[in-house]
């Protein structure tokens, strides 16, 4: 078992993360008698499966189908159905995203191209 410090100081986070995922049901702390939080290498895991996720992009409550099934007994938290959609949506935005920023891009490139053309000076 493992304090809060310890759990956090090896998932590379902060105490104040840890609390806040364990307020929104993501982690799940045991109390040890004299009322201090307690984890196992379990709870690591979770919070490893959310970091790596959010460090792609992706918002905390996205990550709930991934520890889910974690906590089902699952070695990776993406092999249930519920996550594959997760991965599914994330990746639709992300191309939606993308085609949104090739049409920004391709506007701009038009309008400097456009500026350009009225700055040439006239050859006569």
């Amino acid at each position: 078992m493992m304090r809060i410090g310890e759990l956090a100081q090896r998932a590379g986070t902060s105490t104040r993360s840890l609390r806040y995922y364990e307020a929104q049901g993501l982690l799940q702390a045991r109390r040890a008698a004299n009322g201090h939080r307690e984890y196992d290498e379990r709870d690591l895991r979770l919070v490893q499966e959310i970091r790596s996720l959010l460090e792609i992009g992706f918002a905390l409550e996205e990550t709930r189908p991934f520890v889910e099934c974690l906590r089902a007994g699952n070695k990776a938290g993406d092999v249930c159905p519920a996550s594959i959609e997760v991965y599914r949506k994330k990746l639709a935005e992300l191309d939606a995203g993308i085609s949104r920023l090739n049409e920004i891009r391709d506007r701009l490139a038009a309008q400097l191209e456009a500026v350009a053309e009225r700055k040439r000076p006239c050859s006569h």
